[in-house]
């Protein structure tokens, strides 16, 4: 069912379950109704006041603080207020049994944030950002979160544009005056612009993706021969028993994973099968998936024990089962995953090379898969209009890179995505 935006909504905007406080949200034109209902005259803007809070029937609810924040000068740019209650369950199902019998509506998913957006308090990446700090696991992706929310890649969009506005005035104006006493050397400063500004984008595109990279995290596959201790060593790093451990070869035989946090940054683990030539059907499916697995990882870690040596492919190469003596191969790292020898050593190779594969410094990252599909665009159709033979034809590629960068901020045609990025908010955001 979609709901009016101009109701007035409420929702817990804190943890769900029982706690010492509770923080209900109410936003929306009968905010001060709502409020003035459970507590009688709203208090004045912006000050925290203690205040008795009754049902539609005078039953006392709660003893809570109260704010009241008029808009626009609120979260949502709409008249708003916070209620700081206990944080009971009772407490609080009985204030929003009052809240929905005086009018109010309970919010869905990430309908504050969206209003937020609709009333021009945030652009869409701002608003992305807010979802993206809710849900960051490490302070790595807080801090990329944060950028994104105080408006740094926004300001870098917005940058990029403005000259396109300006390249496609001037484009305008050798259009539409031809006769016109113009400078000579406009086109050429036109298409010199041009240039220069698809070579800062692509420039931005070629990041790595690790702005993605942090945002969703990273997987590493644990790839190798059978009985070289892979299920080991991901018990080691998990430091849980995630994985089967036996001494039978193809024990493992089909992709087992584990959640970590290395360098801040957080990895999935995947344990595979162990790669051989099998005539077992079932170990052979394992095996085709553990090669699926290892060839879209961001990083492989190859495992070989200090018998077989380690085979050289790319990625962490580690040489397990030390403990049972024989040479470390040259490039490898020497580990037992049984005793803990080297392990240390092993997780801040790992976490180096996942900092390095998320490296936050420098220019403000992309962070989804929506934004580099929307620069791309704008990079192919600036490439257009340097290639265009006609002025008319260069000003409409000019018009559509404008717009592909627009979507990215939320200034142009996303009403179709907008259910997509706010409807996995939680409620109360």
């Amino acid at each position: 069912m979609k709901h009016a935006d101009n109701d007035t909504i409420f929702a817990i905007a804190s943890g769900a379950g029982r706690a010492a406080i509770a923080v209900m949200r109410i936003s929306g034109p009968a905010s001060a109704v709502l409020l003035g209902g459970l507590i009688g005259r709203p208090p004045p803007p912006r000050r925290a006041v203690l205040r008795i809070l009754r049902a539609p029937d005078a039953a006392v609810l709660d003893r809570a603080m109260v704010l009241w924040l008029p808009g626009p000068g609120s979260y949502t740019g709409e008249d708003s207020c916070e209620l700081f209650l206990h944080g009971g369950r009772a407490v609080v199902a009985g204030v929003a049994d009052a809240l929905a019998t005086l009018g109010g509506r309970p919010a869905e998913a990430g309908e504050f944030t969206r209003r937020a957006f609709l009333n021009g308090r945030m652009d869409l990446l701002e608003a992305e950002a807010v979802g993206d700090l809710i849900e960051a696991e490490t302070a790595g992706q807080a801090r990329q979160a944060l950028r994104q929310l105080e408006g740094e890649l926004g300001a870098v969009l917005r940058g990029w544009a403005g000259r396109l506005r300006w390249l496609l005035a001037q484009q305008e104006a050798l259009i539409d005056f031809p006769d016109e006493d113009l400078p000579d050397d406009v086109e050429d400063t036109i298409v010199a612009e041009i240039a220069a500004l698809g070579r800062e984008i692509a420039r931005h595109l070629d990041d790595g993706r690790r702005g993605e990279r942090l945002r969703e995290g990273l997987v590493f596959a644990i790839a190798g021969p059978p009985n070289v201790g892979k299920s080991s060593l991901m018990n080691a790093l998990a430091e849980r028993d995630v994985a089967i451990v036996s001494p039978l070869p193809g024990t493992t035989r089909d992709a087992i994973e584990a959640r970590v946090v290395l360098g801040g940054v957080p990895v999935t683990l995947v344990d595979t099968a162990g790669l051989r030539d099998t005539g077992d059907a079932i170990e052979a499916e394992g095996v085709r998936r553990a090669l699926a697995r290892a060839a879209a990882a961001d990083l492989v870690v190859t495992v070989g024990d200090a018998g077989s040596g380690v085979a050289p492919v790319a990625g962490v190469r580690v040489c397990n089962k030390i403990d049972l003596g024989g040479a470390v191969p040259d490039g490898a790292l020497g580990v037992s995953a049984l005793t803990g020898a080297g392990m240390d050593a092993l997780r801040d190779w790992l976490a180096m090379e996942a900092r390095a594969l998320t490296e936050a410094s420098g220019p403000p990252k992309l962070t989804r898969a929506r934004h580099r599909a929307a620069l791309m665009e704008a990079l192919e159709r600036l490439r257009g209009a340097a290639d265009a033979r006609l002025p008319e034809l260069r000003a409409e590629d000019l018009r559509l890179a404008l717009r592909a960068l627009g979507r990215i901020t939320g200034e142009v045609g996303v009403e179709d995505i907008l259910g997509d990025i706010f409807g996995k908010f939680c409620i109360g955001k």
